[in-house]
Parts: structure tokens; sequence; C-alpha cells
């Protein structure tokens, strides 16, 4: 992956140095890092529909419905998100 990364750079002309600090920061070029901020998300997006519903389901398409579509992932698949969410946190917290 981050071989990847590091050829996609070069090709766009991206200095050496610059490329690690790029690439370090970036959640796009870091799988663990996507994968938490879309579990995040998904968990803030169904919290605030149990909050106020009428906040997302005025927007069920285009681009805010993504949002939408988050709170009912949440909602409807919840015992595996929330799996999820623990399994991300111990990674964050043991792992790294």
């Amino acid at each position: 992956m981050i071989h990847t990364c590091t050829t996609i750079l070069t090709l766009l002309g991206v200095a050496s140095e610059d490329r690690e600090d790029f690439t370090e920061e970036s959640a796009i070029f870091n799988f663990q890092s996507l994968l938490t901020v879309i579990l995040l998300l998904i968990c803030t997006c169904a919290y605030i529909r149990s909050l106020a519903p009428s906040l997302l389901d005025r927007n069920k398409t285009g681009l805010l419905g993504i949002f939408w579509k988050c709170a009912r992932i949440g909602e409807r698949k919840s015992p595996y998100v929330a799996v999820c969410c623990i399994v991300m946190a111990f990674s964050i917290l043991f792992i790294q």
C-alpha cells in the first residue's frame, strides 16, 4: 500500500521529503485511519438521528443523503458497528 502511494506521489511530482509527511498524516492513504473516520461518521449520524430525526430525514438523496445512509447503517447494523468500534479502539490503543 505504501509503495503504491509513493508511486502516485512520485508521478505527481511531490519531493521525497514531502512524501513521508504526506503519507503519514493523510487518512486517505492510511486504511486504518479511513476505517476509523467511517466508523465515527456512522456512529455520529446514528446519534444525531436519534436526537433529531427530522434533521437527517429531510435529506435522503443527494450529497447530504450520505449522512442519512450512515445513520441507517448505524441503526440497522448497530451490533456489528459496536463490535467494529470496540475492535478499532483496541487496535488503536494497544497495537499502534
